[in-house]
């Protein structure tokens, strides 16, 4: 050890110091990837800024000094970036004979809970199949409040889900907004009549224009790219994966667009939300 030292001008305190520094800096290197592995398995597809904020707990507990920057970084050498597949996929026909409401959801911004919900239908790969899996997300809060996977394209879907976000809601007389696409599901008499009969407005795109129904069809991206939902052998599989990747995402998974709060507890709040992304 003396000869090391002399060799490279060090003194022995220096060494052991030096040896010191970098054995902290390993340990805490293994300790935010095993953190970050953990979360991953819950959110596969869970990006270097939501992650950063996810571990906050942890890099407060052991002080750590670190970045998103040095995150990224971090998961760049260590081959844990994750990789975002993008596609399109048409699921709605809009050429049918129902009524179809006019859009009255460009000029509101919702200040609490239960005020307006956006709903969607997509799919999933089932073998050589595919099930279809309806959605319908509050606003205000990006919480997922109803959803129901099925094998068909039927209203049965839609209506499902939105027994489902109702029971949710409970007794309320605060006035609701129900938007989505002009899909043959939700025009149907089936789903306009359980909107009517809860007192909910009806609203839906113009002209079948996808981007009037951004943050309906935003969230699926998130779901399918964070949580691996590309595919699966049977429904009763497909629909564990998807019913663990909605709860994971209200209650794990930090919203950007509403200051990184989850959906569950943005919507616990009422009152303006920092909204950095709102489509209407």
């Amino acid at each position: 050890m003396k000869q090391l030292c002399k060799l490279f001008g060090l003194t022995r305190q220096a060494w052991y110091a030096a040896a010191g520094r970098q054995e902290k800096k390993c340990f805490q290197k293994d300790l935010i990837l095993e953190e970050v592995r953990q979360i991953r398995r819950k959110i596969p597809g869970i990006g270097t800024a939501k992650l950063h904020e996810v571990i906050q707990d942890l890099i407060r507990k052991h002080q750590l000094k670190l970045g998103r920057d040095k995150l990224h970084k971090l998961l760049k050498d260590s081959n844990l970036l994750s990789i975002k597949k993008r596609k399109r996929v048409k699921t709605t026909d809009s050429d049918h004979c129902y009524y179809k409401y006019p859009n009255r959801a460009k000029n509101v911004v919702p200040n609490r809970p239960n005020m307006l919900w956006v709903t969607d239908m997509t799919y999933i790969p089932l073998g050589s199949n595919f099930v279809y899996w309806s959605v319908i997300m509050d606003a205000y809060s990006r919480k997922i409040v109803g959803w129901h996977l099925d094998k068909t394209m039927q209203a049965r879907g839609s209506v499902q889900a939105l027994d489902m976000a109702l029971l949710s809601r409970g007794k309320s007389d605060k006035p609701l907004i129900h938007h989505s696409d002009r899909g043959v599901q939700y025009c149907s008499w089936k789903h306009v009549d359980r909107l009517g009969d809860n007192c909910v407005t009806i609203i839906m795109t113009q002209s079948g224009d996808p981007t009037e129904n951004a943050m309906a069809e935003r969230v699926f991206r998130t779901l399918k790219e964070d949580f691996g939902l590309h595919g699966f052998v049977s429904f009763s599989a497909a629909r564990e994966a998807v019913e663990k990747a909605i709860n994971n995402y209200n209650t794990m998974r930090p919203h950007a667009s509403i200051g990184y709060l989850t959906p569950h507890q943005a919507h616990h709040r009422t009152g303006p939300l920092p909204l950095k992304w709102y489509p209407y």
